[in-house]
């Protein structure tokens, strides 16, 4: 699987091309809400997100069938800006689980500052 450009149809949001990197069987989870997909369910909610977005990858490491990337996703019309990690494992080169890990940045808070 090529992780950049997976990554790349997940920010623009292209449907048709995402379909073609999991298994059937699929399962995707957005641990920190606690929702689980299936493969066709996240890519709706993926392509169904409001707003356009951009992104860029920050690391990708590949360690047997598993892939980490992290990223930094964005609204391009607005402040929203989130860090995402993604954990996937494959199965015959698709996506047969992906565990993902978003946190919205923002800023210091002042208490941390004051440590300094």
């Amino acid at each position: 699987m090529n992780a950049r450009s997976f990554y790349e149809y997940v920010i623009r949001q292209d449907a048709e091309h995402l379909q073609n990197y999991f298994c059937e069987d699929a399962v995707v989870k957005w641990v920190c809400t606690g929702e689980e997909f299936t493969a066709n369910e996240y890519i709706k909610v993926n392509c169904s997100y409001p707003n356009s977005w951009d992104g860029e990858i920050e690391k990708i490491e590949t360690i047997g069938d598993k892939v980490i990337i992290a990223a930094k996703v964005y609204a391009k019309d607005g402040p929203a800006s989130f860090h995402v990690v993604s954990f996937i494992k494959l199965r015959d080169g698709l996506i047969s689980e992906m565990e993902e890990y978003w946190g919205e940045d923002g800023d210091v808070p002042q208490w941390r500052k004051d440590l300094k």
